[in-house]
């Protein structure tokens, strides 16, 4: 079986970063795709790759909300790989203002529609370039079935929040995180069921992370137990054990850190 292909979109820095190092650890024999705004100025990113072996590790410049990056970014894995096992889709904003709405009054249409852009369009615009990608994958991670028909040759994880679930919203506030999520969160049942129609299918699942030490929830650290409070690589080690153990019975769902299922 030819060397899985990993793409990380959203690596310059916290989850996505660490998807980065976890892969190239665990995953020797992978190829490895990490995506972000400006490589240039992405100093760990480029740290990382220029540590492996060469051709390993192609850091690519991939705007979410430039659809014509997108396109770019899936023209070059095509050229160098013709396949892809895994979509990682990492990136997120909290709000452009760095802090989420805490009532209606902090609402403004462009704070909605540009986390709307990172957090959900952007992630659909990825899925819809490199599905066809996917789709000639070799089912490189995740868990195969013995039955032919069952299996799977790519996987799409969409990193989502508990705060998009709208059944477990108790709180209110912000706005434009929360419908990023739930909107993802719709993305991701779409996807899972267009891609679970092709022979292998592709999986496609949302997974939230808890609450990371990472530069998007460190201003609400505060009311946070220490405990529930986990460093970016305890946190993909729980995500990417959820990831090995995937088969086609959990495509379409959310899932927390733990392996728990999250309501919609």
């Amino acid at each position: 079986m030819a060397a899985p292909v990993a793409l990380i979109q959203g690596a310059s820095r916290g989850l996505g970063l660490q998807f980065c190092r976890h892969i190239l650890k665990n995953s020797p024999a992978a190829f490895l795709v990490a995506t972000c705004r400006s490589p240039e100025d992405a100093a760990e990113l480029r740290g990382l790759a220029g540590g492996q072996r060469p051709g390993r590790v192609t850091v690519l410049r991939l705007d979410v909300s430039r659809e014509e990056d997108v396109r770019a970014a899936a023209d070059r894995v095509r050229e160098s790989f013709g396949r892809l096992d895994l979509l990682v889709n990492s990136s997120a904003m909290l709000h452009p203002s760095g802090r989420g709405e805490t009532s209606l009054r902090d609402v403004s249409a462009q704070g909605v529609m540009s986390t709307l852009m990172t957090n959900a369009v952007g992630p659909l615009i990825v899925a819809k370039y490199f599905a066809p990608l996917l789709q000639k994958g070799g089912g490189g991670f995740g868990c195969q079935p013995p039955e032919e028909e069952k299996r799977h040759s790519g996987i799409i994880v969409n990193i989502t929040a508990k705060v998009g679930s709208i059944g477990d919203n108790a709180l209110g506030g912000w706005y434009s995180y929360r419908m990023s999520k739930a909107a993802l969160n719709m993305a991701t049942r779409n996807l899972s069921i267009e891609l679970s129609r092709s022979r292998p299918k592709v999986l496609c699942v949302s997974l939230h992370p808890g609450t990371v030490d990472t530069d998007l929830s460190r201003p609400y650290h505060r009311n946070v137990p220490r405990a529930r409070l986990f460093g970016a690589e305890l946190s993909v080690q729980h995500l990417m054990s959820i990831v090995d153990s995937l088969d086609g019975e959990q495509t379409g769902k959310a899932f927390s850190w733990d392996g728990t299922e999250l309501p919609w």
